[in-house]
């Protein structure tokens, strides 16, 4: 399949607001980054570098994110367990895929300003709207604009200097008071010396959009371009004596339309293209990849009758290697392209007929039950079933009561760095790995009252042929992919508060595996048995005056015994910030942040050095 190509843009774009503008038409206040109801965290503004749409996902309790340097240099996310790779990356209704890794699937230009606060799909939700994530979905949805825009400046110590401007532009379209347009533009850089030695980096992103609202639609244009130049000490080797440093380019351009044709009907078109570089340095050896993917999907809902509804996802996928090579001590080994292929392409479709039943004017059930049908054409096909009971309790307030119980599968084909490689040496592929499989079974509650919620849910999953990184005993700074059966048992339980001046959210999750790697060399694992057996979160805010306002999050964890990992197998780790707005100029913010890992010699991944603690400070200015 011939993959469109796209000439290069240049861009100016915009950044992000942090201060809320009192009793101001909705259409024309700034809105800072995520501040909705439904937010996880207290904080949206990294201590680092600037905003990005994975920012603070560190300590979001619904996922776990492992980072090399800082979440927004190189972040693994992982659902329950799961590995980055079978972790999925949804802007609208379209799962944007990295063809070479999944290391790359949070390389996201995107200013966090035209994102929704993301949504973790897993269980029957992610069988239905996931692509080739087979464990876990972060989803975004393109955010509504709104007429503002900010300049932040800040710094801090280890020569960290960073600044950002945004800006949007709204209006009624022909003079119709019922379709508005919008443009968005923002812009961002950073660099530093890092926490550590070698640990410096320098970003900088641009990203635009025009958008065009109706009463029941909305229609999204976007284009974004990021470079993200980074280094580490044992960054993938897990040897803190080499010196490892990425280069990453990536381009992304997407349309998304959204429309409401009737009351409970609604569907969504997207299509998508990404462009992404990437250079990789370790002493002698030296690595080069341009990947080339394009999308396009419709999710929606069509309510039939009132006891009969379908949900329904389709996706479509093409990508390519488009040059690969690697040299070591000056001589070329070959790169991802030693594989049976180099493009591939996949689809995915998904029907979920949904069956109501009204017991009375406040409590439902609904039984879900549906197939989804995954293939490739470098794979075989496979069809997954997808099954929900849930029953639900909502009063006139949308205070709300559900139970539910769902049963469901899910498969996954892996890159080309796990599919494409040498064989043999410090980075070993196998072209012979075939599809996974995870089945999942869950049992969930949920209240939510206009001041505080409560959820949690049990849940046991089987992965079967799931594609892991492992070290022999003798090479354990060398790995090879491997396929591995898991078996996966979690608790997770989420409660928040609000109350006038203080909100509260805190979290417990458990996890336990048992695995069988069915090769006796196999003698550890890099990602899929790094996982938390305990995690605990805590996030607040406290705004003591109208002037001041505390921003904590904490998280305190217990990671499973890996050989590789020097040091502390727990660790304890925050990140505090307080902003103050002069009564003198509203529309101004002061802030200073300190993050803080209470263990330094904490690893996130086995091998490679922790972070150390960072201070900023800086000023935002809204308009």
């Amino acid at each position: 399949m011939m993959l469109i190509k796209f000439k290069n843009l240049a861009y100016i774009v915009l950044v992000s607001s942090h201060a809320l503008l009192a009793n101001q038409n909705p259409r024309t206040e700034a809105l800072p980054a995520f501040k909705v109801l439904d937010q996880k965290t207290a904080n949206t503004r990294p201590v680092t570098t600037y905003e990005s749409p994975i920012s603070n996902l560190d300590f979001d309790p619904r996922v776990d994110m492992q980072s090399r340097n800082m979440a927004e240099a190189q972040g693994d996310v992982s659902i329950r367990g799961g590995t980055f790779e079978n972790t999925g990356i949804q802007v609208g209704s379209v799962t944007l895929h990295d063809p070479q890794t999944g290391h790359y699937t949070t390389e996201l230009p995107i200013a966090p300003e035209m994102l929704s606060e993301p949504k973790v799909l897993t269980g029957a939700d992610n069988s239905l709207r996931g692509f080739n994530s087979s464990v876990g979905t972060v989803s975004y949805s393109w955010s509504e604009m709104t007429k503002g825009g900010s300049l932040t400046v800040g710094g801090g110590d280890h020569d960290l200097n960073f600044q950002r401007i945004h800006n949007a532009w709204t209006g009624a379209y022909k003079k119709d008071e019922d379709w508005t347009w919008g443009a968005e533009i923002e812009s961002s850089r950073s660099e530093s010396d890092g926490t550590i030695a070698h640990g410096d980096h320098n970003f900088r992103r641009t990203s635009g959009r025009i958008q065009l609202t109706g009463q029941d639609s909305q229609t999204d244009f976007f284009a974004g371009y990021q470079e993200k130049i980074f280094g580490w000490p044992g960054m993938y080797t897990a040897d803190s004596n080499n010196y490892e440093t990425e280069d990453l380019q990536t381009r992304l351009f997407q349309f998304n339309h959204k429309q409401e044709y009737s009351e409970d009907d609604e569907f969504e078109i997207s299509l998508y293209h990404r462009h992404n570089t990437d250079h990789f340095e370790l002493g002698g050896y030296t690595a080069d990849h341009k990947t080339e993917s394009l999308g396009v999907s419709i999710a929606g809902k069509h309510q039939v009758s009132s006891k009969f509804a379908l949900h329904y996802f389709n996706q479509f996928t093409a990508d390519e290697m488009l040059e690969t090579s690697a040299i070591w001590g000056g001589t070329p080994i070959g790169g991802l392209d030693q594989g049976h292929f180099t493009k591939r392409n996949y689809i995915k479709l998904s029907v979920l007929p949904t069956y109501i039943h009204e017991l009375n004017r406040e409590e439902t059930v609904y039984l879900k039950a549906g197939v989804s049908f995954t293939d490739t054409n470098r794979d075989e096909s496979k069809v997954h079933p997808i099954l929900e009971l849930s029953w639900l309790k909502k009063n006139s307030n949308n205070e709300l009561t559900k139970t539910w119980i769902s049963y469901s599968e899910n498969s996954q084909v892996l890159g080309y760095g796990a599919i494409g490689g040498s064989t043999t040496g410090r980075f070993a592929s196998d072209p012979n790995l075939g599809v996974g499989i995870s089945k999942i079974l869950e049992i969930g509650y949920e209240v939510k009252r206009r001041k505080w919620s409560v959820s949690g849910a049990i849940f046991h999953r089987w992965d079967k042929g799931l594609v892991d990184w492992t070290f022999e005993e003798n090479s354990t700074s060398s790995r090879s992919a491997n396929h591995v059966d898991i078996d996966t048992l979690g608790f997770e339980l989420l409660a928040a508060r609000k109350w006038e001046k203080f909100n509260a959210t805190v979290s417990y999750a458990y996890l336990e595996k048992s695995e069988d790697y069915k090769d006796e060399d196999v003698y550890g694992s890099f990602y899929a048995l790094n996982y938390p057996e305990q995690r605990v979160t805590l996030a607040f805010n406290f705004k003591p005056t109208d002037s001041l306002e505390i921003r904590i999050d904490n998280e305190w964890r217990k990671q499973r015994e890996n050989i590789l990992r020097i040091g502390p197998q727990k660790t304890y780790y925050s990140h505090m910030a307080v902003g103050y707005f002069p009564e003198r100029i509203q529309d101004l913010e002061l802030f200073l942040a300190y993050e803080k890992p209470w263990d330094e010699d904490f690893q996130d991944v086995p091998g490679t050095p922790g972070r150390g603690d960072q201070f900023s400070l800086g000023a935002t200015y809204s308009w």
